[in-house]
């Protein structure tokens, strides 16, 4: 295992987007504690050479937004999620044939996070209620690659502690780093991944388009406290979540 202080990324053999949300920082000086949130992809491919170094992180609840066929494929070992909670985001089904390429990559996520905030608005809500409770202990979130469903998440609590929006979109976007990784695996692992590559939208993580979906949000509701206070969660749930992901201020 190693860690990269730039982009805070956690290297295992056959998972290349995990990486500890720690060490951003709010707009009014506070940190965001290390080792208390992390974001991934796929857990099934954890291997047991990972073990060590991953039960050394200290996660003791997993968070899986996959949908339920995605689950059937495998999950996290048992002993990497202690607790271990399906929650699926409810959201319209990506086709790929709905891509254009004069439509381009910014503007597809955009429109497919404003579909995912719209209908999956109270199961954000809920799973930030996990992340925010004080006996969920460190989480992962996941999905399948991390990128849409996981950024989502993560942005929408990261937005909550007061990182500025060009932050929450510059973690985001980290996850393309990890892209030149998975390919290499999947040429050798996924039958037919060399000869059929991802479309665009598959690999890219633009900044912008989460710039784009938070905006819109602010625009719809006000805030984003709003937006997940009005799909329910709970306002002292907020304040938890700051004392538990949040140094306290200097």
């Amino acid at each position: 295992m190693t860690t990269e202080p730039r982009d805070r990324s956690i290297r295992f053999a056959a998972v290349f987007n995990f990486r500890d949300v720690g060490g951003l920082t709010t707009a009014a000086g506070q940190t965001v504690k290390h080792r208390r949130l992390f974001r991934a992809d796929t857990l099934s491919r954890l291997a047991d050479a990972d073990r060590e170094a991953y039960n050394a992180l200290g996660v003791r609840t997993v968070i899986d937004l996959r949908r339920h066929e995605e689950v059937l494929s495998g999950r996290a070992p048992e002993w990497a999620a202690p607790t271990y909670i399906h929650h699926h985001i409810d959201h319209p089904y990506w086709n790929r044939a709905d891509y254009r390429e004069e439509l381009g990559v910014v503007a597809f996520l955009s429109d497919r996070y404003r579909e995912l905030t719209t209908h999956g608005a109270r199961d954000l809500a809920q799973i930030v209620e996990v992340i925010a409770d004080p006996e969920s202990g460190p989480v992962v979130v996941h999905c399948v690659a991390g990128k849409d469903r996981t950024g989502t998440v993560i942005a929408l609590t990261l937005e909550l502690l007061g990182v500025p929006d060009e932050e929450i979109a510059a973690d985001y976007a980290l996850t393309e780093r990890s892209e030149d990784a998975y390919s290499r695996w999947a040429s050798v692992n996924v039958p037919g991944f060399a000869e059929a590559p991802p479309v665009p939208y598959y690999v890219s993580t633009p900044g912008e388009a989460m710039l784009n979906t938070l905006s819109h949000l602010r625009a719809e509701h006000g805030t984003i406290t709003n937006y997940l206070v009005n799909a329910g969660l709970k306002p002292q749930s907020i304040e938890s979540l700051r004392a538990k992901l949040l140094d306290e201020p200097r």
